[in-house]
């Protein structure tokens, strides 16, 4: 799927893979941020054989022109998980709708693990 937006130009196509990679980007930009990790266990297997994808660990589902982002996370031993979470989401949400131009409904931020 893609985000479809309409101008006096003409006709703009986001790719949610694009939406993805911005995401990702500010969500590595976040203090207390380690890394960003895939929700299934055998896309990690296969990204052993390929190059690095710049939207690891997001998925983005796109109807009509509002966006929701998931996000799987690992955070930094020690740092307030919430505050951070809050940051990322305010981060994501922000980055997010200036590229694209349409609507973030939900940022949902889930912590796969605490790395010291």
């Amino acid at each position: 799927m893609s985000v479809t937006t309409s101008n006096y130009y003409g006709k703009i196509f986001i790719s949610d893979e694009a939406i993805a990679s911005v995401a990702a980007s500010a969500a590595l930009e976040c203090v207390g941020v380690v890394d960003l990790v895939n929700k299934k266990l055998s896309d990690n297997f296969a990204e052993l054989f390929k190059k690095q994808q710049l939207g690891k660990g997001v998925k983005v589902i796109t109807n009509g022109n509002r966006i929701f982002i998931d996000l799987f996370v690992i955070l930094k031993y020690g740092i307030s998980i919430s505050a951070v979470a809050e940051s990322i989401k305010k981060t994501i949400k922000y980055k997010v709708e200036e590229f694209s131009g349409m609507i973030v409904d939900a940022v949902n931020v889930n912590v796969v693990g605490v790395r010291v």
